[in-house]
């Protein structure tokens, strides 16, 4: 885990900020009002007593279209001339900017095509396409979905809707920053979750903006994906740069490069950057299911995933997580949850070298429910992993209680005169 911090001069919001002013972040307001939800502000005791502060989570998963991405589209759209409304619009994502825009062009009635990439997740897809889109599966990497999207704007005229790099849609992003103060009064840090960077740019410039008219300065904290974090080395070059990234859980933050007025926006107006692997965002995942009751998407946990890591310790005053989006395919929730539990030590699999011979099973099954713990799955084997010739390897996958319980768990069968070996789950 790494932090970036931009270098913020309290005295730099006097010199105009590019992109919108709080002028349009309030028309971007008028205009979403009776289209987007005010989201739900909750607590959360848990995280209350993790950073011995008040903690609020703004719930944008609940958002219409399952993300905040609504937001930005729906202002972008509807300030399309009649001509550019009548050639249509076009956008190319993965999930949740698709879905926004599809739902704006529907709300506003102009022809949406939106591009998503080969093997896109079933319910983002009919999701999409329920809100009335043409939908063109083209492309294994976003990359290629791009492209086509681009070329399919040169061609028939569409304007391409931007998922973060475009100041009408920073705007309608910045409209999050009014509804947390009027839900929050006192809240000194928000903490926002970073891919492209629209997000967190409309937040960021409204709360500098904001600073002379409320008396203080709010914190904006940004959160990336370790396998995607481009901002960091970008504020380190001063210039927006491209990473070579790794697969993550955190798919809604997968992007490989800053967007241009993002970045200047991130650069001036943001106190801190830091990163959180997926090892804890699925933790993150986990606690907002069982102690919030919110279905979060990893992208949208990856906040709490800071907190949890450790990254968030020292914060002082009222801080809020916002929680983007909610848009998680049931299978991929099913492997992050196991993989949450797994981090959070309460899913532990272990395999055991064992003699060859009738009753070890017995013994060792005896053994584990002796230290209280469940087996849910055994596997058998004679072959590999270094075995010798009287020897088999089982490998026990069971439900603990936490770390404190894995470890007796582990004790139990070292003092039995076994050799578990803890195994990724």
């Amino acid at each position: 885990m790494s932090d970036s911090r931009a270098a913020v001069d309290p005295a730099a919001v006097e010199v105009p900020l590019p992109g919108p002013t709080l002028v349009d972040i309030r028309a971007a307001r008028e205009r979403l009002a009776g289209v987007v939800e005010t989201t739900p502000i909750q607590g959360s005791r848990f995280l209350d007593d993790l950073l011995g502060v008040k903690v609020r989570l703004k719930a944008e998963n609940l958002q219409r279209t399952g993300s905040y991405k609504i937001r930005g589209a729906f202002n972008r759209l509807s300030q399309l001339s009649p001509e550019e409304r009548d050639r249509g619009v076009v956008a190319a994502s993965a999930g949740n900017h698709a879905q926004g825009v599809a739902l704006a062009a529907r709300e506003l009635g102009i022809k949406a095509t939106i591009f998503m990439p080969i093997g896109v997740a079933l319910p983002k897809l009919q999701a999409t396409r329920g809100y009335g889109a043409d939908v063109v599966l083209h492309g294994h990497v976003v990359d290629e979905t791009l492209a086509a999207a681009a070329e399919f704007a040169d061609r028939t005229g569409a304007v391409i809707i931007p998922p973060f790099d475009h100041p009408d849609v920073v705007a309608g992003q910045g409209t999050l920053a009014y509804e947390i103060l009027e839900q929050v009064p006192d809240v000194a840090n928000v903490v926002v979750p970073i891919g492209g960077g629209g997000l967190i740019a409309g937040v960021a410039t409204a709360f500098a903006q904001l600073e002379p008219e409320i008396g203080r300065r709010v914190r904006v904290i940004g959160v990336q994906a370790a396998n995607a974090a481009a901002y960091p080395p970008s504020l380190s070059a001063g210039e927006p740069v491209t990473i070579i990234t790794s697969p993550t859980i955190a798919d809604g933050i997968h992007v490989a490069r800053p967007g241009r007025l993002n970045f200047d926006l991130v650069q001036r107006t943001v106190d801190t950057v830091v990163t959180v692997d997926d090892d804890d965002t699925a933790r993150a995942l986990l606690v907002l299911l069982e102690r919030a009751k919110l279905v979060v998407e990893p992208a949208g946990a990856v906040g709490v995933g800071a907190a949890l890591s450790g990254a968030l310790r020292g914060i002082e005053g009222t801080t809020v997580f916002l929680l983007s989006g909610g848009n998680i395919d049931p299978m991929v929730m099913e492997r992050v949850i196991g993989r949450g539990l797994a981090a959070s030590a309460r899913y532990l699999k272990v395999r055991i070298p064992l003699p060859d011979r009738p009753g070890q099973l017995s013994t060792i099954s005896a053994l584990i429910a002796e230290a209280n713990a469940n087996v849910v799955e055994v596997l058998h084997t004679r072959h590999g992993l270094g075995l010798q010739i009287s020897e088999v390897s089982i490998e026990i996958h069971m439900e603990t209680r936490g770390q404190e319980h894995a470890e007796q768990v582990l004790q139990t069968l070292r003092e039995a005169g076994y050799r578990p070996y803890v195994e990724d789950a």
